[in-house]
């Protein structure tokens, strides 16, 4: 098994963000296991597209340029990669957990036989021991994510079936330019004898995409509010604060279940995963289904009438008090001394 490969997803003719993010990870990856970050970019007009991909480490970038790879489809693009896959033999293939990775990734992993871990918030390198047959394996992929409505942290590996397949969720890993540039040296992808003419049975007609009217996952500064606030017309006081301090919106899931703020807004396991610089959590108790979502923010205060709620073990500043009386407060502070 030999090197490390990384869905390349494209929106509009741009490389997705998250697929960057796997690529910083990835880099990370390989140099551990001293092997070559790979990238596979299938779609249609993408000359030139290696420059970029070597900037966040890529040593390597297969193409496959057709018209047939874009817009997405889902069984080109499976047989395609999976005839890649068979002829590379990559110990380790990563996807972004997008609407696209969603669909491709398991229809891959289906038919290699090769197992998949889904929204993985954490990827690292480590050796296994089988506890049935005391088989001792080296440099697994721990595949990390919540289970079990995100009450635990499952760790997985996968010892004998290849490769390791994991989908990461945007706003996981870090995006960053590699510390030395990768070659970014392109291959073509011999895609013809790979495809059948039954792979191409579905035609897009029409495509309608409308955008994203909230968006808070590169927000610098969140400010999020939980069930906590009480009500629809206390949550108020979240978009009172997010508005002086210049900052966006964000919800606990249960306070999107209530009806307090809209599903766009939702950080969390089942929401959006944020690093905002400064997170300002709410009358949030911060469960691991939220944790999950903003954790690696840089820095956290929460305001819980509860010390001993979870939000507060993470956080950088507690404040132990009413929601109701400390955020009229603090915008009355800000105010006064912003000016």
């Amino acid at each position: 098994m030999n090197n490390i490969f990384v869905y390349i997803e494209l929106e509009n003719g741009a490389v997705a963000d998250v697929s960057l993010e796997l690529l910083t990870k990835g880099r990370e990856l390989a140099d551990e296991l001293g092997v070559k970050l790979e990238a596979v970019v299938l779609g249609h007009g993408v000359a030139g597209i290696e420059k970029e991909l070597a900037k966040y480490g890529a040593d390597t970038v297969w193409v496959a340029d057709d018209e047939i790879f874009a817009p997405f489809r889902t069984l080109p693009h499976t047989a395609v990669l999976c005839g890649l896959i068979r002829q590379e033999k990559p110990q380790i293939a990563l996807f972004g957990a997008t609407p696209v990775g969603r669909d491709f990734a398991p229809r891959v992993s289906s038919a290699l036989h090769s197992g998949l871990t889904a929204d993985c918030t954490q990827l690292v390198i480590g050796d296994h021991t089988d506890p049935k047959t005391k088989t001792d394996y080296k440099n697994l992929l721990y595949q990390i994510r919540p289970a079990f409505g995100g009450n635990i942290i499952a760790t997985i590996v996968n010892p004998d079936h290849r490769p390791q397949m994991a989908t990461v969720r945007e706003g996981v890993m870090r995006k960053e330019y590699a510390a030395k540039a990768g070659a970014g040296e392109v291959k073509p992808i011999d895609w013809r004898p790979m495809v059948q003419d039954t792979d191409l049975a579905v035609k897009i007609i029409d495509l309608q995409i409308e955008e994203r009217k909230i968006n808070i996952k590169g927000a610098g500064v969140i400010v999020a509010g939980g069930y906590g606030m009480g009500s629809k017309e206390n949550f108020k006081l979240v978009h009172e604060l997010a508005e002086v301090l210049g900052a966006e919106v964000g919800a606990s899931r249960a306070a999107v279940d209530a009806g307090f703020a809209e599903h766009a807004r939702q950080v969390g396991q089942t929401g959006v995963t944020v690093r905002p610089k400064l997170y300002i959590a709410c009358g949030i108790s911060g469960q691991i289904q939220h944790t999950a979502g903003m954790d690696q923010s840089s820095m956290i205060i929460s305001i819980n009438t509860d010390a001993d709620a979870p939000i507060c073990k993470i956080a950088d500043f507690a404040i132990t008090g009413d929601v109701n009386e400390v955020i009229p407060k603090m915008i009355k502070y800000y105010k006064q001394n912003s000016k």
